[in-house]
This record gives C-alpha cells, structure tokens and sequence, in this order.
C-alpha cells in the first residue's frame, strides 16, 4: 500500500480514472438507497475517487463518492473513510448509506450547503478551521484506528525523532481549503481519504505550510496554530524536528513532480518555516 502525501493532487491517470463515467450497473447498484434519479453534478470535492457527484433523486440529494473496488491504496483510502464516518460525524456530513460489489464501493453522503474555507490573512474562517481541529482532537478513535499510526514523515526524519509522529489522537492530514466547508452558522471537515491516528500537533502543523503558502508570515502561522491544543502542548523541539521533515518531504514530492507548480509553492512554504525556527 502506498499512503497519500498530505495535500498530493492526482496525477494525470489518477484525472482520467475519475472521468471514466460508471455505467448501468452502478446505478443499479445504488438504485435501493437512491431511487430513481433526475441529475447527476459533478463536484470539485473528493479529488482521490473514481466518481464524486451531487445525485438529485427520489430518495436524496446525495454526494456520491466512488471508488473501484480494486486492491491498493485507493481502495484502502475509500474503506478508511467508511470506518471513520461515524466517528467524526460531530464535524463532517453525514454517511447515509454504502454499497459494495466486486467492481464498486460507493458511500453516500448527506448533501450540505457550504463554502470553500478562506485561508488568506485577516479571514473569519481561520477561527472556524481551529475549532474543528480541537474538536477533532477530542473524538475518541474508532477500534480500527489502532491500525493506522501515522508514519508517513519517517523517511524523512533525522535519527531517533520519528516516534515523534506517534500518538493517540485522530488526525486527517490533509486540510486545505477545498476540505473544509464554511456554511450558515455550521461547518464541516470533509473528505477523510486518509485519516491517521499519531500527535496532535500535526494536522496544526500542516496548516502552519499552508497557511504561508496563502501569504500568512511563519510568525502569524504559528500564532494562528497557537489557537491548536494540539500545537499548544507541543514541545518546541518537536515541532522543529516535524518542520525540517515536513521541508524534506516537500522537496521530494516537487523533484518527483517538477512540471507542478503547486509543490514548488508548498516547498518555499516549507521553507519559510524552517527558516523562521532558526532551523536553516
């Protein structure tokens, strides 16, 4: 199994798959728990799946995300957002129902109403953000989680730091804008593709790059991430151990991929923050 890097985009087969339209025998699939349907949107949410879509229909709306039931990493993905469902339904959209076969797994979701969060400085939406991360922090982990320690910045840690990653605490790994929906007095986390169980401090910690790469200063991340129980209870040694892994994971994904111009974005990020820790 290969683990998502946090924030990785599809790849151009990853592109196609997505826009290689189910036939009949999905929508047979799913016709018990949607009826018959009048629409099916699109959506620019749910980048890892083989199909995300809006379905108007007798027995919704619902947002459909789809996966082939095919062995390896997105596969695992789709079943890890299954398990977790309804343990963060306190902060996400609701898993009405699932379908299976042996070419499809299908979730279905409620349909909400929401935004793209605003990362840029000075927005209302960065308090929301901190909210639902220490909300996140307090849900307890499903039994299935214990499989799941975070280990996808060892490779690039100094000796002996690691472990650091480790932890008890539930953690989705990959919150940018287009994951988190702002609504009318409630918001969501949404696509769980690749929860993890490890520290708390790190889904902070990742926001603090992203939070650069939107034009925030290392100084007003890290204040912002000070709003984080996760972060607040962090050891400063810790977290300058994570930013140089962090800076070190950035660099390999954009030598990797030099023709896209967000990873090189997200290094200088990186950057930005290992420099503003004395770390470079």
């Amino acid at each position: 199994m290969q683990a998502r890097i946090p924030g990785q985009r599809m790849s151009s087969k990853e592109l196609s798959m997505q826009h290689d339209r189910p036939g009949p025998d999905f929508w047979s699939l799913i016709h018990p728990f949607t009826g018959n349907r009048t629409s099916v949107g699109s959506t620019e949410r749910g980048f890892d799946a083989d199909l995300t879509a809006v379905v108007e229909c007798e027995k919704g709306p619902f947002f459909v995300k789809a996966m082939r039931n095919r062995q390896g990493g997105r596969r695992n993905s789709i079943l890890r957002e299954r398990a977790v469902a309804s343990t963060v339904r306190p902060i996400a959209p609701a898993l009405v129902w699932e379908a299976e076969d042996d070419d499809w797994i299908v979730l279905g979701y409620e349909v909400v109403s929401g935004r793209r969060a605003d990362f840029t400085a000075g927005s209302p939406d960065l308090s929301v953000v901190a909210e639902l991360i220490n909300q996140l922090r307090t849900l307890p982990a499903p039994n299935v989680a214990q499989a799941w320690a975070e280990t996808r910045w060892d490779r690039f840690t100094e000796p002996g730091t690691a472990q650091l990653s480790r932890g008890g605490t539930l953690l989705h790994t990959d919150i940018h804008p287009s994951n988190v929906m702002v609504g009318d007095g409630r918001s969501w986390l949404v696509d769980w593709s690749w929860p993890t169980l490890g520290a708390a401090f790190i889904d902070p910690a990742c926001m603090v790059v992203q939070l650069i790469s939107t034009g925030h200063t290392p100084a007003q991340a890290e204040t912002w991430a000070g709003q984080c129980e996760g972060w607040a209870k962090a050891d400063p040694a810790t977290l300058d151990a994570f930013a140089r892994a962090t800076y070190r994971m950035w660099v390999t994904r954009a030598e990797g991929r030099p023709d896209e111009s967000w990873l090189g974005a997200m290094v200088t990020a990186a950057q930005e923050w290992t420099r503003h820790r004395g770390l470079t």
